[in-house]
């Protein structure tokens, strides 16, 4: 019987100078070659390929060294894709004298483990102890993949539907069961925990704990996800962690600040849940919000910000110089100043029929778990704006035919110039302009919708099982009337709105007015999609971020 060999992992090289390119795989063959296979390539693009065949292949890489100066992607550009794929492999960036700096930066953007200067003659001295020290460490780790989450229910249940999308949000790995759908394993995993899937969904943690019908708090903490704050007073809170609060937070701790965010349900906000965003600078290529939600999370984390998950803020004041907010757990945590970046969420379409019909079909959001269950079927999206143009090119990817529903007569309106070309380059996407769903049926799940022409008043019933909504902003802000001004539509006001006719907003008890983005209790601040009047757009809310922040420092110098 022959024994099947193991793959050797491999060390990458990359340099857009073909001589350099070969000199340095000559030294790492030489070396290296007998236990590690040496791969070469001679640009960014080229070397992300190769790191993407080795992973499709199963195998690991344990060493990537990439020139820092190489057109098209630099060096840093490469290691900082590459590592989304192997987080574990040691990263090497290759530099001349004179991009010392650029390396010191790496350090931050790539979390890289060193620097070579070129060239490194003699390899003996200069390359190779280097190399060996990288070498054992990553042999030492444990690149074990982690024991997966495990999630059994109902293919059309609604909070089946919403424990895959927590996880998936929060970037808990996991594996879904449908009881519905004929596998089998779900079965045998539910007679193994002794459950007789009467109540579901069933969740089995890593761990090997059973959670049945767990809350998102409840899933939260068995997962290893933060809920519980370790202080009781902090010199920053932010309320939300969407990309607003991310950036505050990450100002804030990278500045010195303690700070705790706090997030009712996973970091992201809408951006989040964007298939692809490629207007955020410094992506070219385009970023998932998960992909960037994750990096800024991990950014967070990096500068000791702690991270609360699936903890819901319903109160807020004043206690003498502290601000207090109130936990729905009962839970209270106080800090000199808070930032308030609480978000907007979809509007819920009012019409017949769809309300009970939430996670069994209708869906607000992109909802990307689903996306494979897409497959050859024909999917629904409402709305008109940019996070509806992502989805639509995301779920082309997988449906037969994807129709976009637009009130207004044209998506130029509202949309992104780049995406409504995007849009019309794309086959299986169809644009219905001037039209709005009015109803939809479904025992189960969603089985009809029932489309109307805005102009004519036409009704078209059509046959669906998957309807996305991205209509309009709802601001998270009930919990906050009584204490701070907002607009008719709950948004929050702040800086010069509070001043009408040169008076300050009532009860504000300092001689000078609000800041910017102070609103109408002092020493608290709010950014993003919350705040009246803002632009909705990832590039400002992140802005919103870093200007809170600013001013949270001013605000305490002078307190």
């Amino acid at each position: 019987m022959t024994t099947p060999q193991v793959a050797r992992p491999s060390i990458l090289t990359v340099d857009d100078d073909p001589g350099v390119s070969r000199s340095v795989a000559r030294d790492l063959r030489r070396k290296y070659g007998r236990d590690y296979r040496i791969v070469r390539a001679e640009s960014g693009a080229q070397a992300l390929d190769a790191v993407r065949e080795i992973k499709l292949r199963g195998e690991e890489v344990a060493v990537l060294l990439a020139d820092y100066r190489m057109p098209g992607m630099s060096g840093i550009e490469f290691l900082e894709a590459a590592m989304d794929l192997f987080p574990a492999a040691r990263r090497v960036l290759l530099t001349a004298y004179a991009d010392t700096d650029a390396a010191i930066r790496a350090i931050n953007v790539v979390d890289l483990d060193h620097y070579l200067l070129k060239p490194w003659d003699p390899p003996e001295e200069k390359l190779y102890p280097v190399l060996d020290d990288l070498l054992g460490a990553w042999q030492a780790a444990d690149r074990r993949p982690a024991r997966q989450v495990r999630v059994i229910g109902h293919r059309w249940s609604s909070r089946s539907y919403e424990v895959r999308d927590f996880l998936a949000r929060n970037s808990v790995p996991f594996r879904w069961h449908a009881l519905d759908d004929g596998d089998t394993e779900a079965g045998r995993l539910l007679t193994a925990c002794g459950e007789d899937g009467v109540r579901l969904p069933v969740v089995i943690t890593a761990a090997g704990e059973t959670l049945v019908e767990p809350s998102d708090a409840e899933l939260a903490d068995r997962v290893g996800l933060t809920t519980r704050p370790s202080a009781d007073f902090y010199d920053l809170i932010v309320v939300g962690g969407g990309p607003a609060g991310l950036g505050a937070a990450v100002y804030g701790g990278s500045e010195g600040l303690r700070t705790v965010l706090v997030e009712r349900r996973a970091t992201g906000g809408q951006a989040g849940t964007s298939s692809r965003i490629e207007n955020y600078l410094g992506f070219p290529d385009g970023v998932s919000g998960e992909q960037l939600t994750d990096r800024a999370r991990r950014q967070a984390l990096k500068f000791d910000v702690e991270v609360l998950t699936a903890c819901d803020v319903v109160g807020l004041e004043a206690r003498g110089s502290a601000r207090v907010v109130r936990l729905d757990d009962g839970t209270e945590l106080a800090a000199h100043t808070v930032i308030l970046a609480t978000g907007v969420s979809y509007r819920v379409l009012d019409a017949p029929g769809l309300g009970a019909l939430t996670g069994r079909g209708v869906f607000y959001g992109a909802a990307t778990t689903e996306g494979p269950s897409c497959a050859g079927q024909d999917v629904y999206l409402v709305g008109g704006a940019n996070s509806a143009g992502q989805a639509a090119l995301y779920f082309a990817a997988h449906a037969r035919r994807v129709v976009l529903v637009v009130r207004g007569d044209s998506l130029a309106r509202s949309m992104s110039h780049y995406l409504v070309e995007q849009l019309a380059r794309v086959d299986n996407v169809e644009v219905r302009t001037c039209t709005e769903v009015v109803g939809g049926t479904g025992e189960e799940h969603l089985e009809s919708v029932t489309l109307r022409h805005t102009k004519t008043g036409e009704t078209t019933t059509v046959p669906a099982s998957w309807l996305f909504a991205f209509i309009g902003a709802a601001p998270h802000t009930d919990w906050l009337a009584g204490t701070l001004a907002r607009d008719e539509r709950g948004f929050v006001l702040s800086g010069p709105d509070l001043v009408t006719d040169g008076r300050l907003p009532e009860g504000w008890d300092l001689d000078r007015p609000p800041y910017h983005l102070e609103t109408s209790l002092p020493g608290v601040f709010v950014a993003g999609d919350v705040r009246a009047d803002s632009v909705k757009r990832v590039a400002s809310a992140v802005g919103d971020g870093a200007m809170a922040v600013s001013l949270v420092h001013r605000y305490l110098e002078r307190s």
